[in-house]
């Protein structure tokens, strides 16, 4: 099954007296494939956004059929699967990074534990760990399109949509929204990108699509669209005059020209970016959005539940330490975790809130208020065993030390 699948798709902008006056999309015929990057390029004006609106049910069309995940684009169980970056980023000015990753958690019902991990990652993820508890109002537009990717990302969608990310943005957070893509379609999801950038596109995309005036033009994969098969090109280290002087002569001997000889050049975005990464690593201040490498550990699909089974294996091997000391030698060496950490996932185990594997009980349902003092205190028992713990071995590190 295509994730998007566009069939004679037309679209045209009528004026009051319901004459035709622009024909944005013009019988479009399109596929993406799953675990695609596929890129949507031309110039302004040639019917990128009105397809991608088209594609997320936002127009109706005028004839013609597309299909977003096997379904009508209004339908709204695809919605859930959907990340979308739209070409201005639409963010309620007085939220801060926090409370506006927060909101649309809760917009796709994610648990608050869930909410607040994805929400750090997004926000270490684009840069904007020093301004996290700025209002949105206040960023730049760069800063804007950072926080407006990570809401796109919060639900770790199975097809994400950006339309024209990068603008605003300096080579850092281009770059960053490149690693992201790469990442997403190594994980087999499907990005659609559409930008008139094409140094963008260039480098993550595997097929592109070009349009103009609504209509699309050239279609393939980006190898097969950039190979000049009509020029050949050799790549050595560097030679002596002798030696191409040489090359010369037996090019001209087999009746072809050599065209030019001349040494390769760095793109300036690699060099933007080790000037920048040489600041960063003098530890140079700024108040403005960080590099970051890599990408939030939700999105490159690593276990959420580490935390939460390095938590109980700690206490499993603090148990059996205390009843038995040869049981404790088989239990592996449980992985420290942050105190915030180990408070929220302790929560969650005392309050018993139901996973979404877990069958509802069957007996009269208890109310949390019904509980708070029961839970308080077993939450701070297993906290202060916890620390308890901890100062016993710093004891028997400092005895062993001074024996």
């Amino acid at each position: 099954m295509n994730i998007i699948e566009c069939t004679a798709l037309t679209k045209i902008f009528q004026d009051f007296w319901g004459r035709d006056r622009v024909r944005a999309v013009d019988n479009l015929d399109l596929e993406v494939l799953p675990g695609e990057v596929f890129g949507l390029l031309g110039p302004n004006g040639s019917g990128k956004s009105t397809t991608i609106k088209l594609l997320l049910g936002l127009l109706y069309p005028t004839s013609g059929a597309a299909r977003v995940l096997g379904k009508a684009p209004t339908n709204t169980s695809i919605k859930a699967h959907i990340g979308f970056m739209p070409e201005e980023s639409y963010l309620y000015r007085y939220l801060n990074a926090e409370e506006t990753l927060d909101y649309y958690g809760r917009l796709f019902k994610l648990d608050r534990y869930e909410r607040r991990r994805r929400t750090a990652q997004l926000i270490d993820m684009v840069g904007l760990k020093r301004a996290a508890k700025r209002p949105v109002g206040t960023y730049s537009k760069g800063m804007a399109r950072r926080i407006g990717l990570a809401q796109a990302l919060i639900n770790d969608p199975e097809l994400l949509i950006l339309d024209e990310p990068t603008t605003g943005l300096d080579p850092i957070g281009t770059r960053q929204i490149k690693e992201v893509i790469k990442v997403l379609g190594g994980r087999g999801k499907t990005v659609l990108l559409c930008s008139h950038l094409l140094a963008d596109v260039e480098d993550v995309c595997d097929r592109v699509a070009i349009m103009y005036g609504g209509r699309r033009r050239a279609l393939g994969s980006v190898h097969e669209l950039l190979e000049r098969r009509d020029t050949t090109q050799i790549t050595t280290a560097q030679l002596d005059d002798g030696t191409i002087e040489q090359i010369r002569g037996l090019v001209a001997r087999s009746g072809r020209k050599v065209i030019a000889v001349d040494h390769p050049t760095d793109r300036l975005e690699d060099l933007f970016l080790r000037v920048v990464g040489r600041a960063q690593r003098e530890k140079l201040e700024t108040s403005g959005a960080e590099s970051t490498g890599g990408v939030s550990d939700f999105l490159a699909g690593k276990d959420a539940a580490d935390a939460g089974a390095s938590l109980v294996a700690s206490l499993v091997a603090a148990g059996r330490h205390t009843e038995s000391p040869a049981a404790s030698e088989t239990v592996s060496q449980p992985v420290e975790l942050p105190a915030a950490a180990k408070e929220e996932v302790l929560e969650r185990l005392v309050s018993r809130t139901p996973t979404p594997s877990e069958p509802p009980s069957k007996g009269p349902v208890e109310s949390p208020h019904d509980r708070p003092a029961l839970n308080q205190t077993v939450l701070d028992r297993l906290l202060k065993s916890d620390s308890a713990d901890s100062h016993q071995e710093e004891v028997e590190d400092d005895a062993a030390q001074s024996e």
